[in-house]
């Protein structure tokens, strides 16, 4: 009995853990791994988020995080790249997620800023949030 105890807790604390670490790949292309599973509620395109971010180059180059502006970022889920539109929509409040972003879905044949065209991004993001 108390292996079969042991043996449903360690099941239980592995699929847990396999939980907060899945991913997924949109139809876009956007691959969204989930570092920790939020329990709050999940952003829609039209809703207000707050979070906390850091993004980098595919060779790992920042070039931009919240940390630089002076804390978390606040703004319409779908007025940025397709990429956290789609990606961010994935989350709970609580959560934390890495998005890969291919460049047809961040800024394309653009490039902004320190981001060349063409480039392929990935943003760390822990949702805060949602509403102003």
């Amino acid at each position: 009995m108390k292996i079969l105890v042991a043996l449903s807790t360690a099941l239980a604390l592995s699929s847990t853990a396999f939980a907060a670490n899945t991913t997924e790949k949109l139809p876009s292309g956007v691959v969204v791994e989930h570092l920790k599973q939020g329990t709050g509620a999940q952003p829609t395109a039209s809703d207000v988020v707050r979070v906390n971010y850091r993004g980098t180059l595919a060779n790992g180059t920042e070039f931009d995080s919240s940390a630089k502006h002076g804390g978390p970022a606040t703004f319409p889920l779908g007025r940025v790249i397709p990429c956290w539109t789609q990606g961010v929509q994935k989350m709970k409040v609580g959560g934390k997620a890495k998005l890969t972003c291919p460049a047809a879905t961040a800024y394309g044949s653009q490039g902004v800023g320190p981001i060349p065209p063409n480039s392929d991004l990935t943003f760390e993001i822990e949702l805060l949030g949602i509403g102003q």
